[in-house]
């Protein structure tokens, strides 16, 4: 595991990585669904802000070797 850790920040570490990232981070934790939200939407939101929390766990774990 610890290889793709670095990979994944060296991948987010140059300029369009981070553009890239804020991105990923915008559409996934900045955004609100409505009140009226079909359960599939909440599921396929959340399944969204779990895979962007992935990216940037490994993305601490390859920059801070514990």
């Amino acid at each position: 595991m610890r290889e793709i850790e670095k990979c994944f920040a060296r991948l987010f570490s140059c300029d369009d990585g981070r553009r890239a990232l804020s991105y990923l981070q915008a559409i996934s934790f900045q955004r609100a669904l409505a009140p009226t939200s079909t359960d599939q939407q909440l599921r396929y939101a959340e399944g969204q802000r779990a895979m962007v929390a992935t990216i940037l766990r490994l993305i601490d774990r390859g920059r801070n070797p514990s």
